[in-house]
């Protein structure tokens, strides 16, 4: 089982696209894929038409079985996106108070990990949708995953947030306790606006060791699918967005980022 977190320390970049094309392209290659929504917000877990406001069992059981001291049954928690071989552990709103229950109870950092290590024989990929903020949920998402893929919009205020994940990857190798590979991949990209381009060459120029060489367009086919409930690549398949990610996708499987994550790379990427 393979576990992708994706992160990036400012909303509205892309992180829920992102996990919801990629994952619907495993599936179509018949392999067995949990998507994860870690933020409050709800985002992933909306998107396949369950409300986090009201959903029963969630990321957030998980935790308060932790606390009790008690086994959670994964299976109970799941629903049905919808995709052949596609599951979602959805997002409850309760995740806001979480942050303040982790500082008054041990063990909350490797709540996911652990988790999933019993279910590794049931999924082939996971992957984590997180939360914009650091905090309890990010730390597990990050702590659970062997690779970070950071969305970053071709914009000024998405390669600050992107700087701070960076930074929040030094303090994880800093403190001994996780190595991870990285990937940043530059989202949202238009070509006839001088801010994407001046964006992409920033990232080009600072970050090119641990950049995809390529971008995702901008594309209306990712709304489109999101008001049906459905991942771009089931609906569109041709859409120049859903070509990128499978791009993507495909760069990911092809072993090429699966290079070792050190301190040096990071502080140069910062």
């Amino acid at each position: 089982m393979k576990i992708w977190t994706i992160a990036n320390q400012k909303g509205g970049v892309g992180k829920t696209t992102t996990t919801v094309t990629l994952a619907g392209l495993l599936a179509e290659q018949q392999q067995r894929v949990l998507i994860i929504d870690t933020d409050p917000h709800g985002s992933l877990t909306s998107y396949f038409s369950f409300n986090p406001d009201t959903v029963e069992e969630s990321v957030y059981s998980l935790f308060q079985k932790k606390i009790q001291d008690r086994r959670a049954p994964l299976a109970s928690m799941l629903c049905r996106t919808g995709v052949d071989g596609l599951d979602l552990l959805p997002a409850s709103t309760s995740l806001v108070s979480l942050d303040r229950q982790a500082s008054m109870n041990q063990g909350m950092g490797l709540v996911i990990k652990d988790t999933l290590e019993q279910y590794r024989n049931h999924y082939d990929y996971v992957l984590i949708d997180c939360p914009p903020t650091l905090g309890i949920l990010m730390v597990n998402a990050l702590a659970a995953c062997k690779k970070l893929i950071i969305p970053v919009q071709t914009e000024y205020l998405a390669i600050k947030g992107l700087e701070r994940i960076l930074n929040t990857l030094t303090m994880i190798v800093n403190s001994g306790k996780h190595n991870l590979d990285y990937l940043i991949v530059p989202t949202m990209f238009d070509r006839r606006t001088r801010a994407s381009m001046e964006s992409l060459n920033h990232l080009r120029e600072q970050h090119s060791e641990k950049l995809w060489s390529e971008h995702i367009p901008i594309d209306t086919k990712f709304r489109e699918a999101s008001s049906k409930r459905k991942p771009a690549s089931c609906l569109y398949p041709d859409a120049r967005g859903v070509m990128a990610y499978r791009r993507l996708l495909d760069w990911l499987l092809s072993g090429d980022t699966d290079l070792p994550f050190s301190q040096v790379e990071i502080a140069k990427a910062g």
